[in-house]
């Protein structure tokens, strides 16, 4: 697969890696560069962002939030 770098040094990533990574607009990645110069694009996920202690994304962080308000409605609605 191949794609270009625009301008402002974006990239879009092919549709076939986004469906196999399951990449939604707003999903946070890592690029890490081997030692062979070969690449590496990851899916930064909330338990690996947590076990270095980073912060998550804004996008990502709502999204957690908001799907803890709910799961707690729902647990409350149980009772």
């Amino acid at each position: 697969m191949t794609t270009r770098i625009t301008a402002k040094g974006q990239v879009t990533v092919p549709r076939r890696i986004r469906k196999a990574l399951a990449l939604v607009p707003g999903d946070a990645v890592e690029f890490q560069l081997k030692d062979n110069g070969d690449l590496v694009l990851r899916k930064v996920t909330v338990a690996a962002a947590a076990r270095r202690g980073e912060r998550l994304p804004p996008r990502l962080e709502e999204q957690m939030r908001r799907r803890a308000r709910e799961l707690i409605e729902l647990l409350r609605a149980l009772d």
